[in-house]
């Protein structure tokens, strides 16, 4: 319906003005003579209007404050109230109180204005509402209430009463930036760094690190308390953490430059916001373990909200121990044991990794005589050689389909994850959620998303792959004679030198054990070898991807439209094959897929921490090896948002060095 205009005072006021001038102006041309006849009526009537707004005013009062009323002055007048008050006619203010002209308007007077001009950004809509508007004017902080009546047309009047929250709400700021948040330090792999040093060196480097983190902690009102070895706890104020968090945690880089001949550093979790001071230190263990299973050297903030993350951009410290390895075997047999059937998968689009780990855990569960299967679909896998040599050496009825393993899960079925941590990843959410057990093995470094409500993690983001971390399982399990066959030691091999480029990337001393290991087993490394090869259609797609490739800041960017379903495999092979290019120190894959969607893969030879980029753009993975797909996003946009993430680590990586 169209909308009448709205004749305010202000309107009649111009448009009486501007009528008078055009009369004026005719009448001179008419008669050029009596213009001191007009001067003294112009004066008169702008006198006129002047009075007239005073009266219009005057009458609002009267009106408001009824006085044409028997005693309802001291009943219903506004005039007294110690809030200030005004009245509206439409958006004009024709009246208001004194409060209102002191508070509000710093004893000035604006009579017949705009209240959007006097309290910007006023909604008398929400004001309205029972807990009205919240507004920030006139030096103060003001929660506005407002009555609404219909007048005549569509003209309506309205009566603001404002109440000062200026003081509660300094009152409000203090108490949040008071609130206590509580947090967790710890050196990473303490036994390992100070296991080999001389009593005065570590008596030395822990002094520093003790004056680091009290420096730290000093610049505000916290404490710092150091409860063991390597491990302090602190309990701030919320305002010191603010400042903490918007200097990225600066005392990361100045842990690591203390001993960089050790590779020094710590692990920092950190609660905020929580309503109790217990569960602020809930919290803060969390964080701690998510920095830790992200590989270490970095701070994890949670809040009510989710975690963030600061750091992560140097090596993790390799974990030279295997107590856990034998802890979790235990633990893993046991499991098994107590199942009545077990369903082993790894991510979606599962690689010579997850089928190899795969294949190496249900080994496991046939040692402990158990039924198991691995359940992985066909059609989308990148491991197909792998599965081709498991059926050839007999053991088809190893795999199985994801909606028809639905089938056989009870509540007592097992359900074990290999080579990933997050529920989004899984080959198959349905087996997740229906089995009544689940364990994860994965050495990816920890993100949000992750599998909460395992009973069993084998978590070791210090590990080369997920294959690596079977293999040392398996030494712990059955006995001498129970070992895993040729065709699944050569699997977990594929899966070693998949995620280590050959063993080049990531590797260490259990890396080669692990390989020596399989080596026993049987495993040959030329026919593990053989089950990277490809077709001609998939070695010319990757070809035609390398071509693609453009440099950006010292990394390989390529941009390819949607591939065949059959040339998928070529987009991390590209990956890595441009990790070879003299000058490259991380490789992006950027793919069309599914019209919508990009794909993209990432690479890098260590010297770049491909997972925190990925992790900017909803992805994740390892730091030498992460992927991600971006949703409703074409080519361009995705390549502007990668090349954004990649300036966002430079601009991080700067800011470290220059700390050190």
């Amino acid at each position: 319906m169209k909308r009448k205009p709205r004749w305010t005072l202000e309107m009649f006021t111009v448009g009486f003005a501007l009528l008078a001038a055009v009369l004026l102006l005719l009448l001179l041309m008419v008669q050029p003579a009596v213009w001191p006849v007009l001067l003294v009526v112009i004066v008169l009537c702008a006198v006129l209007i002047v009075v007239s707004r005073y009266r219009v005013r005057r009458w609002a009062a009267r009106w408001v404050t009824g006085t044409s009323f028997e005693n309802s002055k001291t009943q219903y007048s506004l005039a007294s109230l110690s809030q200030p008050a005004a009245l509206l006619s439409g958006d004009t203010v024709v009246w208001y109180n004194i409060p209102f002209r002191d508070d509000v308007l710093n004893g000035g007077d604006q009579l017949v204005g705009r209240v959007n001009k006097i309290l910007p950004g006023l909604e008398l809509a929400q004001c309205g509402t029972p807990d009205g508007q919240v507004l920030a004017c006139a030096s103060g902080v003001w929660r506005i209430h407002a009555s609404t009546v219909d007048g005549e047309g569509e003209e309506k009047t309205s009566i603001l009463i404002l109440n000062d929250e200026t003081a509660l709400r300094k009152i409000e700021n203090e108490y949040k930036a008071s609130r206590p948040g509580y947090m967790i330090f710890s050196v990473d792999g303490y036994d390992d760094v100070f296991s080999d040093m001389l009593d005065s060196e570590s008596a030395r480097l822990l002094e520093q690190i003790n004056r680091t983190i009290e420096a730290m902690i000093a610049r505000g009102t916290g404490f710092l308390r150091r409860v063991a070895n390597g491990r302090y706890i602190a309990v701030v104020e919320e305002r010191q953490l603010e400042q903490f968090a918007q200097q990225g945690y600066d005392v990361l880089d100045k842990i690591r430059a203390l001993e960089p001949s050790v590779n020094l550093s710590i692990s920092i979790g950190i609660g905020r916001r929580a309503p109790t001071l217990h569960e602020a230190q809930e919290m803060a263990v969390q964080a701690l373990d998510m920095a830790q299973g992200r590989g270490g050297d970095q701070a994890a903030e949670m809040t009510p909200d989710g975690f963030t993350f600061y750091g992560g951009v140097s090596h993790g410290v390799e974990k030279r121990s295997k107590v856990r390895s034998r802890i979790v075997a235990e633990a893993l047999v046991e499991l098994i044991k107590a199942a009545d059937h077990v369903v082993i998968m790894g991510h979606r689009m599962s690689d010579l990794d997850a089928i190899g780990s795969a294949e190496g855990v249900l080994r496991i569960c046939k040692i402990c005589d158990v039924p198991a299967v691995i359940a992985v679909k066909r059609e989308a896998t990148l491991a197909t050689s792998l599965i081709h040599a498991i059926e050839d050496a007999g053991q088809e009825s190893d795999f199985i389909d994801p909606r028809s393993a639905l089938a056989i899960i009870t509540k007592e079925t097992l359900c074990i994850v290999v080579d990933t941590y997050q529920v989004g990843q899984v080959e198959s959410k349905e087996i997740l959620d229906k089995c009544g057990k689940i364990a994860v093995i994965d050495h990816h470094r920890k993100g949000v998303g992750y599998i909460e409500n395992a009973v069993l993690v084998c978590h070791e983001p210090y590990a080369s792959s997920a294959s690596e971390l079977v293999t040392e399982l398996l030494q712990y399990v059955g006995s001498r004679d129970d070992k895993p066959t040729r065709v699944e030691a050569e699997g977990l091999l594929s899966g070693i030198m998949l995620d280590t480029r050959n063993f080049s990337l990531h590797t260490g001393v259990r890396t080669f054990e692990a390989a020596a290991a399989l080596r026993r087993y049987g495993a040959e490394t030329e026919r593990a070898w053989s089950l990277f090869d490809v077709s001609l259609p998939e070695y010319n797609a990757k070809a035609g991807l390398v071509s693609k490739a453009q440099m950006y800041k010292g990394c390989a960017v390529v941009l390819s439209g949607e591939l065949p379903g059959e040339a998928q495999v070529a987009i991390p092979q590209a990956a890595n094959d441009l990790l070879g290019i003299e000058g490259v120190q991380a490789s992006f894959v950027v793919v069309q897929t599914g019209g919508s969607m990009v794909k993209i893969s990432a690479r890098s030879m260590g010297q770049v921490n491909v997972q925190v980029i990925m992790e900017s753009l909803g992805g994740g993975g390892h730091q030498t090896m992460a992927a991600t797909v971006l949703k409703h996003t074409t080519l361009d946009q995705a390549r502007d948002r990668l090349h954004a993430a990649i300036d966002a680590y430079r601009a991080s990586q700067k800011k470290g060095s220059a700390k050190d």
